[in-house]
């Protein structure tokens, strides 16, 4: 791996971290799942690739042995002509396709271990990839359904609030009506008890002005009652105060 790549790595990792709050996970395992499948489409582009090079190598060496038995078929033409040295010509040729076809058997050997060796990493590439897919899809059902639980509980305790802060106000009404009858209740008492009359709610609830004329009109009254006694006892002379203060006779 080139420094370049190996940076361009490192941003992509430090890009993930970066993502891992703002993506759930099954956003996470998609993009992993997404780019584990180009990896593999890769390695299976790869093995056509390596497979089409074997069969144009067996190809070329198809061609080549067909030359050579061409060849070897002008060497006996040639010695049946009692022509050696075409012959000889023929044979030479032949050695060197020879030895050209030899290493032709050596690189489709080579070829065909390579693409034997890519097509069982594509075996277990694949497996693993299908692997991940089925855990994926567990993981994702499983994030979901915690999510939907997650959802569930906050209603629930949005409702349980709200249920508490209900009861608390009807508890505090329920005190407020419980106060209010008790009010009543000793109100009504009060009045049976003859404590509390007409004129003393009156005089409670009455302001200080009309007190003040009650309290004139009382004393005036007060006043005129003292006057109209004197009266009568001045009216009535000594013996009739004599009479008073020594109070009726005896039978």
């Amino acid at each position: 791996m080139g420094i370049f790549s190996r940076f361009t790595h490192f941003l992509r990792v430090r890009a993930s971290a970066a993502l891992d709050k703002a993506e759930d996970p099954g956003q996470v395992m998609d993009y992993s799942y997404n780019k584990q499948i180009e990896q593999l489409q890769q390695l299976r582009r790869s093995i056509a690739d390596v497979m089409t090079s074997e069969k144009r190598l067996q190809l070329q060496q198809a061609q080549l042995a067909e030359k050579v038995d061409k060849l070897d078929l002008q060497a006996r033409q040639a010695l049946l002509a009692k022509r050696e040295d075409l012959a000889l010509i023929a044979l030479q040729r032949k050695e060197m396709l020879l030895s050209q076809l030899a290493s032709y058997e050596q690189q489709i050997a080579q070829v065909r271990a390579q693409s034997e060796k890519l097509i069982t990493m594509e075996r277990t590439v694949s497996a693993r990839v299908e692997a991940f897919r089925t855990q994926k899809e567990m993981v994702k059902a499983q994030y979901s359904a915690a999510q939907a639980q997650v959802k569930i509980n906050e209603t629930l305790t949005g409702i349980s609030q709200e249920m508490s802060e209900m009861s608390l106000a009807m508890q505090r009404a329920q005190d407020k009506v419980l106060t209010m009858q008790a009010r009543a209740n000793a109100m009504d008492a009060l009045l049976e008890q003859g404590i509390l009359n007409e004129q003393g709610l009156l005089g409670a609830t009455g302001d200080t002005f009309e007190r003040e004329l009650q309290q004139i009109a009382t004393q005036q009254n007060i006043e005129m009652q003292l006057q109209a006694m004197k009266q009568q006892l001045q009216l009535g002379g000594p013996s009739v105060q004599q009479k008073q203060v020594e109070g009726p006779a005896p039978e």
